[in-house]
């Protein structure tokens, strides 16, 4: 399949979530039926792995595809990420378990609701041997804002009106208005810095080849094109070393062979599993199979108001005759938990208790209601209307979701029709109106970069990227502007839980599941984080031997 990344000029950081949603799903090639006995019977969160008992010399990855480019402007996408975590560091930084800290910032204040300022590290080294300053901060984050660039993360910086070395270590950010979204994401690769003399320096070729000049435990080593991608240890690294010498990604895209890489020991591990996998994995004896934190969801995304699914209470009976307990069991192995919530529990983890209840309480429940389903199509006059909703053989996720919503609306008086979209034709669904026309409704699969639920939930405000259908509320857009200019953490995930209330009875898209990050690691390694923070988190630099003095 092609997970090609958008045109040059999608906007923002939504240009990443596009490809991002589709590469949940490459990573999932393999046969488009239900699995046998591919999955496991049940599952269970992790909270990271062991610690290791030493260093190792080095220790192999599988990646599903190979990076088009290293350029951290452009790190949109899981193998880009996967890797970039390990070479560049952002200002802040994204903890396994999913909450910030500092990063090459020692420290960030605000001292207005419109100022952000990062006082930075001293003694910082890139790996092309200068030491980090202010200017290189100020040159890194003007590459996202700078519209020659079409970069990935632009959309982070809307709000942004200058950036500024205030001091030799310190950077100042003023914003338009009040933005409580730009300093978590400078924790993700929106806020990573390069050393402007070494990024000047590859000019066009920067991410390609050559090194990024960044300040992470590994820096860039050989990159065989089509084959695998090496990253060596820093020695000059200012924080804690890493206990591998070196890390080779071996890029594997087919989901057999990556399966069969990691239990003949050709790799030693890999995060995005076959789901087809897991079951296999799991019994193999070869290693651990794990399952953390992924804040992403799985959904049927809402692509046309115009037609039946336009009316709201077809919509809501498409989500109430949904099968999704069969759905995780065939489509997702068995290692997901049906929702009807828009947002994952995991990105309330800064909510108090009461909030974080009330975000959930009184949501529309999870089991069939056939019979309640069938009254509300009635009475829409939608009985015998055509509903048409795309399907791929890009992954089960994609196609058993597709069969699956295709048979919830037969049975309760929709015509539903699946149009077969290519796989490397799919990405383009997210990116081109025409690619829409004429469907429905598609499988949708959504991660978020930080740990807020507004990073979902802003993309059913008017006119938004991934807001596909055009849905749009006055009451929704004033709840998200309300939330957005709320600095206090418990103030305005208390303004999200309107936000997730309204949107699960709106449904602009139908959510289905929650799906965790899966990982693999075979006996000889161990201290991987299992959750999704491995976007953004020099993960590598945790793994080490599983047994001291142990290791090639």
């Amino acid at each position: 399949m092609s997970t090609a990344p958008p045109p040059s000029r999608v906007p923002g950081r939504l240009a990443r979530t596009a490809v991002a949603v589709l590469t949940a799903a490459a990573a999932l090639v393999g046969c488009a039926g239900p699995p046998r006995g591919g999955g496991v019977a049940s599952f269970a969160l992790s909270a990271g792995t062991p610690r290791p008992g030493g260093e190792t010399g080095s220790f192999s990855w599988a990646l599903y595809a190979e990076p088009p480019t290293l350029d951290y402007t452009m790190a949109f996408d899981y193998p880009q990420n996967t890797i970039l975590s390990n070479v560049c560091e952002s200002l802040m930084r994204w903890t396994p378990g999913l909450a910030v800290e500092p990063g090459l910032a020692r420290r960030a204040s605000s001292p207005d609701p419109r100022t952000w300022v990062y006082d930075l590290r001293p003694g910082v080294r890139f790996h092309d041997g200068r030491t980090m300053t202010a200017d290189d901060v100020v040159f890194s984050l003007d590459r996202q804002r700078d519209p020659d660039n079409a970069a990935a993360w632009a959309q982070n910086f809307e709000n942004v009106t200058s950036v500024r070395a205030t001091g030799p270590l310190q950077v100042t950010v003023r914003l338009k208005k009040p933005d409580s979204q730009f300093p978590q994401f400078m924790a993700t690769a929106a806020g990573a810095v390069a050393s402007k003399a070494a990024v000047t320096r590859s000019g066009r070729d920067y991410g390609t080849s050559g090194g990024l000049g960044c300040t992470g435990p590994y820096a860039l080593g050989t990159w065989r094109k089509g084959q695998s991608l090496e990253l060596r240890r820093f020695d000059g690294y200012w924080g804690t070393r890493a206990k591998s010498r070196a890390v080779v990604f071996r890029f594997l895209t087919d989901a057999s062979a990556r399966t069969n890489a990691l239990l003949s020991g050709e790799v030693d591990g890999g995060y995005l599993i076959p789901t087809e996998s897991y079951g296999r994995l799991k019994a193999s004896g070869r290693g651990t199979l794990y399952f953390g934190e992924g804040l992403s969801t799985v959904n049927l995304g809402i692509t046309d108001m115009r037609g039946a699914l336009g009316d709201v209470r077809v919509r809501q009976a498409l989500s109430l005759a949904l099968d999704r307990t069969g759905f995780v069991k065939a489509g997702l192995g068995g290692a997901a938990t049906a929702t009807t919530a828009p947002t994952t529990r995991a990105a309330w983890a800064a909510a108090s208790p009461a909030t974080r209840a009330a975000a959930f309480d009184g949501l529309p429940p999870t089991a069939r209601d056939v019979e309640r389903a069938k009254a509300l199509v009635k009475e829409a006059g939608a009985t015998g209307r055509t509903v048409t909703i795309a399907t791929s053989s890009i992954g089960q996720d994609v196609s058993l979701l597709a069969t699956a919503a295709q048979a919830a609306g037969t049975q309760i008086g929709l015509r539903v029709t699946l149009k077969s979209i290519a796989p490397n034709a799919f990405t383009a669904l997210f990116t081109d109106p025409g690619a829409r026309e004429g469907i429905d409704a598609f499988p949708l699969t959504y991660y978020a970069s930080i740990t807020d639920p507004l990073d979902v939930l802003v993309n059913f405000r008017t006119g938004a990227y991934l807001n596909f259908a055009g849905y749009s509320d006055q009451r929704y857009d004033a709840l998200v502007d309300r939330a957005t200019a709320a600095q206090d953490p418990e103030r305005r995930l208390r303004v999200e839980g309107e936000l997730q209330r309204l949107a699960a009875r709106e449904l602009p898209w139908i959510p289905v599941a929650e799906w965790p990050t899966a990982l693999f690691l075979n006996h000889r390694i161990t201290g991987a984080p299992t959750t999704i923070a491995y976007m953004y988190y020099p993960w590598a630099a945790d793994v080490g031997a599983a047994a001291a003095g142990g290791g090639r």
